[in-house]
């Protein structure tokens, strides 16, 4: 269960945003902290990028390539396997082809790691290449540029990445993250830098945007770099292009999405175009997607390469499909793995391009940080995911004894170990984690204000789309409504999806998910929910209206904080670490009748619910953590059994006295405070 919260408002200085904006609206601007009018000029009003000359060596790096197309020299763009790098190197590439240049590109494969290496680096120097411009990547490749100075070939570096302490030796290096660079704006993706290097060389921001936009544009979106200031701008501007079919080959992968260009948003772009870009990399071989950004206006050639997208981002989902099926098994067959702090999950045979995704599918699932790793032969890789509050890259560096590589940023990782030291690992996870966070941080669901069905009206819904394009650090508002009385609920595409209606003080307001099946959606004709949503203009038949996009939903009046804490105190039960006595009276089972109040609510889900969704919507009101351990006290006399992860009563259990034996007697033995 993730932690709901809401944002407080702080206060403007000055008022001025409520005044200019109005109570709503105004009040979802100071809750993302624009609490001036300047800072709203600088979200809503960013008309040009800054000077890239600003950028430490931006101008040095646009002589020396000039240099080198004006004396005709080789050079060789080196990009990455990912979105932002296919796209950042498309542009480099295209814009040096158009000048002219004799020149190539190098995306590794995935299997040969993240950035440059020396056995790619040797067949270039092979192929006469005289200078090597990086895209996306360079600023930790300190060995890599010592063999390109040695080898009589320049580089240039151009990357986004936070550097480390030493820079590589190279004739340029443009990373708006340097220590020593004085550029206003350093939250460009890798593509974002190319594009702003292009500026500095032609000395017409307008050319290069109406060139080149559209793939900063997916390249920004596809790393998840924060839309605000110069990227907003860069995205509204990309969108633009892409609405106008700029490029041939994005358009052909849009239309090939199923999606339309006319009105396409920066959502469809991360869930359309971006998955496809990345599916290349990581079944395949980047260079596909690349293929297809180059067909700027050759769509006889791009529509082919667009399926063959497709059908590796579908082939891409049954890989994952496969692993969270064997995953689901693993943890069926050892409930342990997610009553830890932090999951850690490995297994042979799981496509290294794929366990990111899956990693935060999982997360999404159990709200916890989450570790999976592929087993390939004697060498293991490992991904990262985690939540607010516990870093990867800290964990991973303090667990990295066994590891061979590691890196990455708090909120996700890599890394690559001995396939035979995995269980190493995972204990030293265990270990860190008990001893550093005792209490691991919820994974939170923000909303950002609590409103009301009446103030969720058309015209303050329509001004939402004033923050677009949504995306990272800027996402769709989500509102907290409470106290909302189910009026009516009906199924969907067979069952697949809810739609339902709430009313509150009066108003009703219709509401929809395609994330919950009707046979999921608890709640009955006449209840009382809370929940969490999005707001949107849903058009039909010429006519206007508000539709709720639903997130999650409890209970009204759900008392959170002590559900989840005893969702913390029963895992520290099952992980052996004991109860405080004080509370063994409230989450162990005392008597006959605890124990048959939950059998019956057992056999009235009759299989249909989680043993998470029988607290919150069972009922009964049980403490979550004596819910769970008659649960497994019942499992344990086979009194019950698991079907889908849902409890349901056995057809003829034995009878047994449970506080004589078994887990009931061992626990009230142990935690009882009259022992």
């Amino acid at each position: 269960m993730k932690k709901w919260i809401t944002a407080n408002a702080p206060q403007s200085d000055d008022g001025a945003i409520i005044r200019e904006f109005g109570k709503f609206f105004g009040g979802i601007l100071l809750r993302r902290g624009i609490t001036d009018l300047e800072k709203a000029k600088g979200f809503f009003g960013c008309q040009e990028l800054s000077d890239p000359l600003l950028m430490k060596d931006a101008e040095k790096a646009a002589e020396i390539i000039q240099l080198a197309l004006n004396s005709g020299k080789k050079i060789t763009v080196y990009g990455d396997y990912d979105c932002d790098g296919v796209t950042a190197t498309a542009i480099l590439y295209n814009y040096l082809e158009a000048q002219g240049a004799e020149v190539e590109y190098y995306i590794p494969d995935r299997s040969e790691g993240y950035g440059m290496n020396v056995p790619a680096l040797e067949r270039i120097a092979a192929n006469g290449t005289e200078l090597v411009i990086t895209v996306d990547n360079g600023i930790s490749a300190i060995e890599e540029a010592q063999f390109l100075k040695e080898k009589g070939i320049d580089l240039v570096i151009t990357d986004h990445h936070q550097p480390g302490i030493e820079l590589p030796e190279c004739a340029a290096c443009v990373d708006p993250n340097r220590a020593d660079d004085s550029s206003p704006f350093k939250e460009l993706c890798g593509a974002g830098v190319v594009l702003k290097l292009l500026i500095a060389m032609e000395g017409d921001e307008n050319f290069v945007l109406d060139t080149y936009a559209h793939l900063a544009a997916v390249g920004t979106i596809g790393d998840v770099m924060p839309l605000k200031g110069e990227n907003r701008y860069i995205v509204q501007h990309g969108l633009d292009n892409i609405k106008n079919e700029q490029n041939a080959g994005l358009t052909a992968l849009i239309r090939a999405a199923g999606r339309s260009t006319e009105n396409v948003t920066s959502t469809d772009i991360a869930f359309t175009v971006c998955p496809r870009i990345n599916a290349a990399g990581r079944l395949d071989s980047a260079e596909k997607a690349l293929r297809l950004l180059l067909c700027e206006d050759n769509a006889d050639a791009a529509k082919p390469i667009a399926e063959e997208l497709c059908a590796l981002n579908s082939k891409r989902k049954t890989e994952e499909d496969r692993i969270t099926a064997e995953i689901k098994a693993k943890i069926a067959a050892d409930p342990m793995i997610v009553k830890q702090r932090v999951i850690v999950l490995s297994g042979e045979g799981w496509h290294h391009g794929i366990i990111g995704i899956v990693c935060a599918r999982i997360l999404e699932k159990y709200d916890k940080p989450t570790v999976v790793i592929s087993v390939e032969g004697d060498e293991a890789r490992g991904s990262m995911r985690s939540i607010e509050g516990f870093s990867a890259h800290k964990m991973l560096s303090e667990c990295s004894a066994c590891l061979t590589k590691f890196g990455g940023h708090p909120g996700a990782g890599g890394f690559s170990l001995p396939a035979d030291k995995i269980g190493e690992f995972t204990e030293r996870v265990y270990e860190y984690t008990r001893e550093n966070y005792p209490k691991m941080p919820d994974n939170a669901l923000a909303a950002d204000m609590e409103t009301t069905a009446a103030e969720l009206d058309i015209d303050n819904v329509k001004k939402l789309s004033l923050l677009e394009p949504f995306g990272e650090r800027n996402p769709i508002p989500l509102f907290l409504l409470k106290n909302c009385t189910v009026k009516s609920k009906r199924a969907l595409k067979d069952g697949k999806f809810t739609s339902f209606e709430v009313t509150q003080n009066g108003v009703t307001q219709r509401a929809i998910t395609f994330k919950i099946p009707f046979a999921k959606f608890f709640p009955n004709v006449g209840d009382n929910i809370d929940l969490i949503a999005a707001a949107e203009i849903n058009e039909y038949n010429g006519n206007e209206s508000v539709q709720l996009r639903l997130v999650e939903y409890r209970p009204a009046e759900f008392a959170q904080d002590r559900h989840l804490a005893a969702q913390r105190v029963y895992e520290e039960i099952c992980r052996g670490e004991g109860c405080d006595k004080k509370l063994a009276s409230r989450v162990i089972p005392q008597n006959r009748e605890q124990l048959m109040a939950i059998y019956d609510l057992v056999r009235r889900a009759n299989g249909a619910m989680t043993a998470e969704e029988l607290a919150l919507f069972g009922g009964l009101g049980a403490n979550y953590c004596m819910l769970r351990v008659t649960l497994d006290a019942f499992a344990e006399a086979d009194m019950i059994e698991y079907i889908n992860g849902c409890p349901k009563a056995a057809k003829a259990p034995q009878k047994r006295d449970l506080f004589q034996s078994g887990l009931l007697f061992e626990l009230n033995e142990q935690f009882t405070v009259s022992n």
